[in-house]
């Protein structure tokens, strides 16, 4: 039986859009690039060489100062280096969603913990810019269009491959609202597993449209959403411990190796 390592390398290794973005949008496959993927590898190799089954978390798809650069979602060379020990020659700028994970990281016990625990992983694992500028799946109508066949292969593919923990019955979560998805008929899944819990970063479109093709496909018993890094930092960046805390306790309100922490006080 592969690694979680072996099993997540091959699929990015393989991984082919299978589909023409609209004119003027571009794809961003950073595992195409000769300098990221020997880095990309040693990040999975040092934190995902074992069997043991994790909590998926999705984001939306990767940008051009994180994931889009590095190969690992959410971690720009900054933290790629700092954090995970991953020494890189890249231009040390910061990317603002990575800022908040690893602070996130931090808090719940560190990176060996937290990888331990969950693989971040994006409704694309591919990217898209427009004008030079980072684009979102969803904020094309026709991108969307375009790719949803190509992220649904991605989310199936993964599950098939990456074992997640499966569902252990319905979760406790303070100030969350869980959303529990009707499952596909059995035409649609490949085994009779229980679907897993999934975590999306994201309470807006991204959670929507995750919901959306969820219903479809019936991958997760269950989406927990979480507010989206980014829109935290730009946003709400003075309450940022706050928002980790809110990480925290829905984080641990399915993660049977760590108790849940109390509500965040008033």
């Amino acid at each position: 039986m592969s690694t979680q390592a072996q099993a997540i390398l091959r699929f990015y290794k393989t991984l082919k859009p299978g589909f023409r973005p609209p004119k003027g949008i571009g794809i961003m496959n950073p595992f195409l690039d000769e300098t990221a993927w020997p880095l990309t590898t040693a990040f999975y190799e040092k934190f995902y060489g074992d069997q043991r089954p994790r909590t998926y978390i999705l984001g939306i798809n990767p940008g051009r100062f994180g994931g889009g650069v590095t190969g690992v979602p959410f971690t720009d060379p900054i933290r790629l280096e700092q954090k995970c020990g991953i020494p890189n020659e890249w231009r040390k700028l910061p990317e603002l969603s990575s800022q908040f994970i690893y602070e996130m990281i931090d808090a719940y016990g560190g990176v060996a913990k937290f990888y331990g625990d969950f693989f971040i992983t994006a409704m694309s694992p591919l990217g898209f810019v427009k004008d030079g500028r980072n684009l979102n799946y969803y904020d094309d109508k026709a991108l969307l269009s375009a790719c949803e066949p190509f992220m649904a292969d991605c989310i199936r593919r993964q599950l098939a491959t990456i074992p997640s923990l499966p569902a252990a019955g319905p979760a406790s979560v303070p100030t969350a609202a869980p959303v529990t998805v009707p499952t596909a008929s059995p035409a649609h899944s490949p085994t009779t597993v229980a679907a897993p819990t999934c975590f999306c970063l994201g309470e807006g479109e991204n959670f929507r449209q995750l919901t959306r093709l969820n219903a479809k496909h019936g991958f997760f018993s269950e989406i927990i959403p979480l507010p989206h890094p980014r829109w935290i930092m730009q946003y709400r960046r003075p309450r940022m411990k706050e928002f980790v805390d809110l990480y925290l306790t829905r984080l641990r309100s399915v993660n049977v190796s760590d108790p849940p922490s109390p509500p965040t006080p008033a």
